[in-house]
């Protein structure tokens, strides 16, 4: 694949159209449609290592572990990312799906939101389980999963970002 940069200038004009064009002041938004997120859905190529990163590695209590109705002899499972929200996954035993790739309407990352204490402590924990990571601006972690999914942890508040009101 080729790339070429961007214009920066070009890019940020962009931008700017596509705010004056859609984005409404949060007093003037309508109310959402959705109540929130149930789950998002990754593959995992091993039940039990996905299990045992996110749950003993990064906390993420294993929720329910079924068969999943599309697909016999899959499983899909779930683990409690906090405020009701679940990270959930699919194994296709027998399929070839191929390693993690960033593909155009794939996934970039996952982010979640954890308290600043945990957050810390979490970083040691991905650093004495050997796990590859990078740390931005002192609230972000960055690292792959298992499979190679990118996930962030962020000490940022739910609706903040850096900073900035995102809600």
């Amino acid at each position: 694949m080729t790339a070429t940069a961007p214009d920066p200038t070009a890019r940020e004009a962009e931008r700017a159209r596509i705010r004056a064009a859609h984005l409404r002041p949060a007093g003037e938004r309508p109310a959402s449609t959705a109540r929130g997120l149930h789950h998002t859905a990754l593959i995992s190529s091993d039940v039990e290592a996905t299990v045992r990163f996110y749950q003993d590695v990064l906390g993420f209590p294993l929720t329910e572990l079924i068969e999943n109705r599309d697909y016999p002899g899959s499983s899909h499972f779930f683990f409690d990312i906090g405020h009701g929200n679940l990270l959930a996954f699919f194994d296709f035993p027998g399929l070839d799906v191929g390693p993690y790739a960033e593909v155009l309407g794939g996934l970039h990352h996952v982010a979640i939101s954890v308290e600043p204490q945990r957050w810390e402590e979490l970083v040691a924990r991905l650093a004495d389980a050997g796990v590859p990571h990078e740390v931005h601006s002192g609230v972000s972690v960055y690292f792959r999963d298992p499979d190679g999914a990118r996930v962030e942890l962020i000490a940022d508040p739910l609706g903040e970002m850096y900073g900035s009101t995102v809600l």
